[in-house]
């Protein structure tokens, strides 16, 4: 049975390859807003920003940080994962650079965004591993993570029991 996951993401550069992982099947996550659902949401100001947040993180399992060029730096991937780890939830990254966008194009390799989180004034990097495929083709990449993912996740859950 396909674990409940939570995925964090940049979603200007990165929705097209979250969506080719989504549709993978080998996770259960929550939805993934369009963009003008999410500048509804973003207009409520960032309340309603965590209160959408924490509405789609209860009752996953693990929160998947989906990696690409930008993402460490996001203000709302940050807040992720601080809930997740709140939480005990699994928590772990994935990078996707090397799977094609919409237009065909690879990006750069982001930076490790569990780095610089602390939860009670600890690293989380003992617990939230990041997972690079070893492939630079797009299809290769996109096998390994699909043949891969769950098993990532039961690591990260299994990590915080």
């Amino acid at each position: 049975m396909a674990r409940k996951c939570f995925l964090s993401f940049y979603y200007d550069e990165d929705n097209w390859r979250v969506s080719q992982i989504k549709n993978m099947g080998a996770i259960e996550e929550q939805p993934i807003l369009s963009a003008n659902k999410w500048e509804e949401i973003a207009k409520k100001g960032d309340e309603a920003i965590k209160e959408w947040i924490d509405n789609n993180i209860r009752g996953k399992e693990c929160l998947i940080v989906l990696v690409g060029a930008n993402t460490t730096g996001r203000r709302w991937v940050k807040y992720e994962i601080k809930r997740a780890c709140e939480k005990g939830m699994g928590v772990l990254g994935i990078y996707i650079h090397n799977l094609k966008d919409a237009d065909g194009n690879q990006s750069t390799k982001g930076t490790d965004p569990f780095q610089s989180v602390l939860v009670d004034n600890k690293s989380i990097t003992s617990y939230a591993k990041m997972y690079d495929p070893p492939y630079s083709a797009s299809k290769d990449v996109y096998d390994h993570i699909k043949g891969t993912i769950a098993s990532w996740v039961e690591s990260a859950i299994k990590a915080r029991k």
